[in-house]
């Protein structure tokens, strides 16, 4: 059983390594996106395989256990639903030249190596590695950003390009810091970086350095994060971007940049002269509530406005994991996956409204559920969702955030719940020009599958309903592990 959860791991980072290399060479578009998407869907069920195994034993390189593995499951996941939307939207990119066979062929292969990256990311027992990989990612989203070739796109990656750097150097500045304050301890070489090492060791690591490295991790990772003021890049990457990418982008590289964080947050708790991390999180993620949520209204861009509503929850995500205990840690692993599920969900919409309409400007998108009635009322199943409203999970999410918090910080509680309203009435706001009135804008059939939009909203509507009893003690778990 352990040689298999082995496989199962090989194989999670193998398919999309060589899926890359192959889908290079490819010179269809049509068998390229098929082979996107049976890769992701192999990649999926190769994690999905991992739930019901027996956790391989940890080596130098790469570690499977009960917290990544959630990060690993959902990230295949949404992956897997993105490739699917992706073959009909970069085909309609083809059909209208935005794009030519050679840079879909680069496109596909990009994507892979992204997964790859995220993959090897989220599974790297080695935290040098686990930078590695998170860099690998960024550099590819950054060229995967660009690559409609337009003054926007450029400027777009350019910018991504450089403040993803800074956060990088950041980073690795950060990850060195833990290696010296590992280093008297369990000597040089390999264990100095190994997570289950450095974990078992670290009561007697230099606190005085353990805390220094934490403010550069934070401010490293934050920034792929998004977390403001660390943000500036992602409105843009959002916009000037292919849609496909800006669902990975929400659903999936900004959860990765928040594992490595949690990883490091967790070598704090347990070393007991160290500073709490969990203040540091509580206010950089209020801060990115607040902000986002006024920026809302100021938005005209509607790829833009989804990207700072990213802002918004992220800053909720690393709220509740700041506050920190069994409950909030909870609501916040709960609000990650409603989150990525329904903000992917949305930008499949709207890649769709962009193409039938030829715009992304709100002001030129009107009357959608006249227009288009399945995308136009999807569209408006996911905003409901993304503003806290029942029956959808994130409102369940956002109540548990919530409760906690009153219970343990109130005057915390009371700007949380402010910046919700104040979201709640910018969102609810640009939803009923977009969705409701007389058609304005283009008129274009659409000529995609519904199918990943429709199985996000329906799983985020079944959790709002009903969580299995096995899920809740599973997310109870990790949250427990979490600790404080």
């Amino acid at each position: 059983m352990n040689d298999f959860a082995s496989q199962l791991v090989t194989a999670i980072l193998v398919i999309p390594l060589f899926s890359a290399a192959t889908l290079a060479l490819l010179p269809s578009y049509r068998m390229g996106a098929r082979l996107n998407v049976l890769a992701t869907l192999l990649g999926f069920l190769a994690a999905a395989g991992l739930l019901f195994s027996v956790r391989p034993a940890p080596g130098s390189y790469l570690l499977v256990d009960d917290l990544n593995i959630v990060f690993i499951v959902l990230n295949t996941f949404v992956g897997f639903t993105t490739s699917v939307f992706s073959a009909s939207y970069i085909g309609h990119e083809l059909d209208h030249g935005r794009l030519t066979p050679a840079m879909l062929r680069f496109y596909h292969a990009m994507y892979q190596a992204l997964m790859f990256g995220m993959n090897l990311a989220l599974i790297a027992n080695n935290i040098g590695l686990m930078w590695v990989a998170v860099e690998m990612a960024t550099l590819t989203t950054v060229v995967m950003v660009g690559i409609y070739r337009s003054h926007e796109a450029l400027e777009a990656a350019w910018k991504y390009f450089i403040l993803g750097s800074v956060g990088i150097a950041l980073a690795l500045f950060g990850t060195i810091l833990v290696y010296m304050a590992a280093r008297p301890v369990v000597g040089e070489g390999l264990d100095g970086m190994t997570w289950t090492v450095l974990i078992s060791r670290v009561r007697e690591f230099d606190p005085g350095l353990l805390n220094i490295a934490f403010v550069f991790l934070l401010l490293g990772y934050g920034t792929k994060v998004g977390l403001a003021p660390l943000h500036a890049w992602l409105p843009d990457a959002h916009a000037e971007g292919p849609t496909p990418i800006s669902a990975v982008l929400s659903g999936l590289l900004l959860n990765v940049a928040l594992y490595a964080v949690l990883r490091f947050k967790l070598l704090l708790a347990a070393n007991s002269g160290t500073l709490t991390a969990g203040p540091l999180l509580v206010i950089m993620g209020l801060t990115s509530l607040l902000f986002a949520a006024l920026m809302l209204y100021r938005r005209r861009d509607i790829k833009r406005l989804f990207a700072y509503s990213s802002i918004e929850h992220m800053g909720i995500i690393a709220f509740a994991f700041g506050m920190g205990g069994p409950l909030a840690n909870f609501a916040g692993l709960l609000h990650m996956i409603m989150h990525s599920l329904t903000k992917s969900a949305i930008f499949f919409a709207v890649g769709h409204i962009a193409q039938v309409k030829g715009t992304q400007r709100i002001a030129d998108i009107r009357g959608l559920t006249a227009s288009h009635p399945w995308l136009g009322w999807s569209l408006v199943a996911g905003v409901v969702a993304i503003a806290g409203l029942p029956p959808m999970g994130v409102f369940t999410s956002e109540f548990l955030v919530v409760s906690s918090s009153f219970t343990r910080a109130p005057g915390l509680a009371i700007l949380l719940v402010l910046g919700l309203l104040i979201a709640f009435g910018a969102l609810l706001a640009r939803l009923g020009s977009v969705a409701f009135g007389a058609p304005e804008g283009g008129s274009q059939p659409v000529r995609a599958s519904y199918a990943p939009m429709f199985l996000h909203l329906g799983l985020v509507l079944g959790a709002g309903l009903y969580l299995p009893p096995p899920l809740v003690a599973w997310f109870r778990h990790i949250a427990d592990l979490l600790g404080g």
